[in-house]
């Protein structure tokens, strides 16, 4: 039990800082599910240009695009589940740390243990994060390449 009525303000100190990941993470949660919604409005727009396509060549370029976007997809949606998994780790270590010093610190490490576990699924979900901006990026690149190839072939048709 809690020894007097000052002795729950260390109690609280210590809650700030996963209250601190908490709001972190939820931040990061909001760029992810954004970034999530733009790669599958991509992916739509891709899959409707490449019913509408004609071309051979240029259908196997959609079909590049669609892959890429499919695994940036997947990234994201990885990045957002572990996101969720260190938002409740970091719950769970306020909660922890809350009845530990209710019940006189016998919960020894669990607390740490929650926090720890929070801040590696933070660790893994940037990974992710990274890996999906990379993919972006790329897939930037080709279908700047493409665009232009395109033109070059509409401007070599017209001349």
């Amino acid at each position: 039990m809690i020894a007097n009525a000052g002795s729950h303000y260390p109690m609280l100190t210590a809650m700030l800082a996963p209250a601190l990941l908490m709001a972190a993470t939820g931040s990061l949660l909001i760029s992810a599910n954004n970034r999530l919604a733009r790669v599958v409005d991509r992916l739509r727009a891709l899959l409707a240009a490449r019913g509408e396509c004609g071309s051979a060549e240029l259908r196997s370029a959609l079909d590049r695009q669609i892959a890429q976007h499919r695994r940036r997809s997947h990234y994201v949606l990885r990045a957002c589940v572990l996101l969720y998994v260190a938002l409740g780790a970091f719950v769970a270590t306020s909660l922890t740390l809350a009845i530990d010093a209710y019940t006189g610190f016998a919960l020894s490490q669990v607390p740490a243990g929650f926090a720890l576990f929070g801040v590696a699924s933070l660790l893994v979900a940037s990974l992710a994060m990274g890996l999906e901006v990379h993919l972006a990026v790329n897939g930037l690149t080709a279908e700047i390449e493409l665009s232009m190839k395109r033109q070059a072939e509409r401007d070599a048709d017209g001349s």
